[in-house]
C-alpha cells in the first residue's frame, strides 16, 4: 500500500513537472519569432548553407550580415517560403515553412534585393492588387494600402505609375507591399541598395518605425546602418553562422585585442624595443613616416591600456610626442576579421 501512494504521489510529481515544462515551452515558443536548426540547402551537389542554427526573439532588429554568396539570400527565401531547403528545419512565429507555409506566409512581408514591381500599374493600384493576392481583401485591403502609404510616405505619388518614380520611391513602394499583409516579421534584402545619402537616412529611419511594431531581419553591405538600426548581428560566412552577437559585444572583442596608435620622434629600433618592453604590449609596429616622424601601433593584452605608460616613456627619453589614441574598431573592421579569419 504504501508502495502504491508512494508511486501515484511520484505519477503526480511526473504530470506536474511535465504541464510545468510544457508551459514553459510554450511561452519560449511565443517569444522566438524564427527558430532555425539544421538548415541546409544543396544546389547540384554544393552547399549553399550548411547547418544553421539560430533564433530571432520577437521585437528585434537583426541585422544579417556576410559576404557575397555566403548565403544570406538562400536563407531569406527558405524562410519567407519561396524555396524549400534540403535539410533542417526552419519555422516563422511557430509554424514550420515546410508543412505550415500557408501560415508562414501570411506572417511575413518579404523584400528581396531586386524588387519585382509592375512599371505600368500605379502606386494605388499595384498596393491593392499584391494586398488582394495575400489574402487582404475588402474594406481591410482599403485600410491596410492607406496604412502604408501613410507609413511609407506614398500620399503625393498614389496616382503615379511606378515605372515613373524614382528609385527611391520604388524602393518605398517595395516596402509597403512587403507591410501590406501587416506581417509579424519582415525580411528586407539591401533595401538602402542604389539610394542617394538622403534616401538612405529616409529608409534607415522607416526601418526604425517600422522596428516599434515589427521583428525584422535585415540584410545590408552597408555596416554603419546595422550598427545604426539594429539590436543584434547575424554574421554568415561560406553557408555557416561565424558570430552572433550585439555590435557592440562584438566591436569590443576586436577592441580588446586591438591597441594604441602613437606618432613618435625616435630611433626605430630603440623605439620599438622600449614598446615592446611595456607591461601588456605583445607586439609593437614601428614605421617611419615622410616628416621623420615614427608612426607606432602597439597590440595589447585586454586588460591593459599602455597610453600613459608610453607618454611617460616618451617624456622620460626626452622623444617628441605628438599623437597618443587608442584604434577606433567598427562594425566592419569586425566584418573583416571574423570572415577573413575563416578563409584562412
Amino acid at each position: 500500500m504504501n508502495f502504491a501512494r508512494r508511486f501515484l504521489a511520484i505519477q503526480g510529481e511526473s504530470r506536474h513537472k511535465l504541464r510545468f515544462l510544457e508551459r514553459v515551452n510554450k511561452r519560449t515558443r511565443n517569444l522566438l519569432m524564427i527558430k532555425v536548426a539544421g538548415l541546409t540547402k544543396t544546389y547540384a551537389g554544393v552547399s549553399a548553407i550548411q547547418g544553421l542554427d539560430f533564433t530571432v526573439t520577437k521585437g528585434e532588429i537583426v541585422g544579417f550580415l556576410g559576404p557575397n554568396g555566403a548565403g544570406k539570400s538562400t536563407t531569406m527565401r527558405i524562410l519567407s517560403c519561396f524555396m524549400p531547403a534540403t535539410s533542417g528545419t526552419a519555422s516563422v512565429a511557430g509554424f514550420d515553412v515546410a508543412t505550415q507555409s500557408r501560415e508562414v506566409r501570411s506572417r511575413v512581408g518579404y523584400m528581396p534585393e531586386n524588387v519585382a514591381l509592375y512599371p505600368e500599374m500605379r502606386v494605388q493600384e499595384y498596393l491593392e492588387y499584391r494586398a488582394a493576392l495575400k489574402g487582404v481583401r475588402g474594406r481591410r485591403n482599403r485600410q491596410r494600402v492607406n496604412a502604408v502609404k501613410e507609413l511609407c510616405s506614398l500620399r503625393d505619388v498614389e496616382t503615379k505609375l511606378i515605372g515613373a518614380l524614382s528609385k527611391g520611391y520604388r524602393q518605398r513602394v517595395g516596402i509597403a507591399d512587403a507591410l501590406v499583409n501587416d506581417p509579424d516579421l519582415l525580411i528586407l534584402d539591401e533595401p538602402t541598395i542604389g539610394l542617394d545619402p538622403n534616401q538612405i537616412r529616409q529608409v534607415r529611419q522607416l526601418i526604425r518605425d517600422l522596428g516599434k511594431r515589427h521583428t525584422i531581419l535585415l540584410s545590408t553591405h552597408i555596416l554603419s546602418e546595422v550598427e545604426m538600426i539594429c539590436s543584434r548581428v547575424l554574421i554568415i560566412n561560406r553557408g555557416r553562422i561565424a558570430a552572433s552577437d550585439t555590435a557592440e559585444n562584438l566591436v569590443g572583442r576586436v577592441r580588446t585585442a586591438g591597441g594604441v596608435t602613437a606618432e613618435i620622434r625616435a630611433e626605430a629600433d630603440e623605439l620599438q624595443g622600449a614598446l615592446v618592453a611595456l607591461t601588456g604590449v605583445r607586439r609593437a609596429d614601428v614605421v617611419p613616416m615622410d616628416d621623420g616622424w615614427m608612426e607606432c601601433t602597439l597590440r595589447t593584452d585586454a586588460e591593459h591600456d599602455p597610453r600613459e605608460e608610453v607618454a611617460r616613456l616618451a617624456a622620460a627619453r626626452g622623444w617628441p610626442l605628438r599623437a597618443l589614441g587608442r584604434e577606433q574598431v567598427s562594425l566592419e573592421r569586425v566584418f573583416a576579421a571574423i570572415t577573413q579569419a575563416e578563409e584562412m
